[in-house]
């Protein structure tokens, strides 16, 4: 028995030592005031040094038997009867020390004053045990922690004199957390084996109390110990270990590429504000809904260049000319094509240019409008060839003209110049007021005699001479 005594002293020391010493944790230290019922009966009916009867009355029943019965078989004490201090080590695992007292009345189905002349006897227990904890050993936040524990301690019945002896001990026990890592309420129930050959006696111990747990370093008052708080200085959450999520978007700041503004995780916390599938920050128009390949801009026309690019967003068009038609297919937007149905040249607006074979069909045509010798009136064939000669200048309408007017060499050369001037002007006007050719495309110069295309010499040469031609202007 003295060598149990020792190891039972020494490893309780050892215990207390290696609790002081041990990793912290979220609220490492624990106090609990709560109450106990100490149960002789249920143990089995050999167990201890007590006879296992007593006149007719049982002190020992089978092991687990009648382990509820509170109104015959518990000794309790309606006060704060039992107090425990307790150390979290690691993951899991805590050592608890806990000192109780209790009145004994009752010995099983035997009442105490019965058989001992006095009322009562008096119970001190001091035990320390090492508990496992499933939620704290699975890092699991449950409102109801079961627990496991084994461990020793020395239990003490003075009656006159006081009885103590050594036990091992074995626990189970739930708290229900109020508060969490804070406050929870410990139901426990506790085996103790007496190791004492003389004075030892197996029971139960069962408690309930209020825990207290308090002790971790908070420096920045998130609720998260430091030592489990990976952000110790900034406030933070739990679910990220104390770091923060400053836009509040479920993902914590470190990983946030965006820490400042909510979004999403499939964009490493970056917001996708029109839902397109860019993200604003690599968005051209984070406001209107577009394709990835046009940086998230619209195109409503569908003809690859977005809105915000195209010069004509509602009509499909080509991209090498701003997203415009071109219908004629001549390089030309229909919106600058002077000629939109008829193909043309840049250079041109867009309109057919009026090549030297057409100039020179309607010189040729020109050729036949003659007037009278000192006139500048069109006679009726002259009028018909205009009207025949308006229709193909119709087909090139950006193409200004020169119409130039000359003479022969009769009169003097003041006179001719003012009336080839006269023939060139009757013509420009027949083109404008009788065809609705544009003004603007139109000008009249009068050449006089200084260029003839006939011999002067001969009446035939001198009536090919008073004539107008038709230039193209450059």
């Amino acid at each position: 028995m003295k060598f149990q005594t020792i190891i039972l002293t020494a490893a309780l020391v050892l215990s207390g030592v290696f609790s002081l010493n041990a990793q912290d944790r979220q609220n490492p230290w624990a106090i609990e005031i709560g109450t106990n019922a100490v149960d002789f009966y249920p143990v089995g009916y050999d167990s201890g040094t007590l006879f296992p009867s007593i006149g007719a009355g049982r002190v020992h029943g089978a092991f687990i038997n009648e382990y509820f019965n509170f109104g015959d078989h518990y000794n309790f004490m309606p006060s704060a009867s039992r107090v425990s201090v307790g150390r979290h080590l690691f993951s899991g695992l805590s050592l608890n020390v806990a000192g109780s007292i209790n009145k004994i009345d009752k010995l099983g189905d035997v009442e105490f004053n019965e058989w001992f002349g006095a009322d009562s006897a008096r119970y001190y227990g001091l035990d320390a045990s090492l508990n496992f904890s499933f939620a704290d050993a699975l890092d699991k936040s449950w409102v109801i922690d079961p627990y496991l524990g084994f461990g020793a301690g020395r239990s003490w019945i003075k009656y006159g004199y006081a009885y103590g002896f050594y036990t091992m001990n074995a626990n189970v026990g739930f708290k229900f957390w109020v508060l969490e890592n804070r406050l929870a309420i410990n139901v426990m129930s506790t085996f103790k084996s007496g190791l004492d050959d003389t004075y030892s006696q197996d029971h139960f111990q069962h408690s309930a109390g209020l825990v207290f747990q308090f002790g971790g370093k908070d420096t920045d008052k998130d609720g998260i110990n430091d030592d489990e708080d990976q952000c110790p200085m900034v406030p933070g959450l739990k679910e990220f270990n104390g770091c923060p999520d400053t836009d509040g978007d479920g993902i914590e700041d470190a990983k946030d590429e965006c820490p400042e503004v909510a979004g999403s995780a499939d964009f490493n916390g970056c917001p996708d504000s029109d839902g397109d599938g860019v993200e604003d920050r690599k968005d051209e128009c984070p406001k209107r809904k577009g394709p990835m390949e046009l940086g998230g801009c619209p195109d409503r026309d569908k003809d690859g260049v977005a809105d915000k690019d195209d010069a004509c967003p509602t009509e499909a068009g080509d991209p090498n000319l701003g997203g415009c038609p071109d219908a004629d297919g001549d390089g030309v937007a229909d919106k600058d094509d002077a000629c939109p149905q008829e193909g043309g040249t840049v250079a041109n607006g867009g309109c057919p240019e009026m090549s030297i074979d057409v100039i020179e069909e309607l010189n040729t045509s020109t050729a036949a409008i003659l007037f009278a010798l000192g006139s500048n009136e069109l006679n009726y064939e002259g009028k018909a060839i205009l009207d025949e000669i308006a229709q193909v200048l119709k087909a090139y309408p950006t193409t200004s003209l020169e119409i130039a007017g000359h003479t022969c060499n009769i009169d003097t050369l003041t006179f001719n110049q003012g009336l080839s001037e006269a023939r060139a002007k009757a013509v420009r006007q027949y083109l404008i007021t009788k065809q609705g050719v544009s003004p603007s495309r139109l000008t009249a110069k009068g050449y006089g005699e200084n260029e003839p295309i006939a011999d002067n010499a001969t009446a035939e040469g001198r009536a090919k001479n008073r004539r107008v031609e038709i230039r193209v202007n450059e």
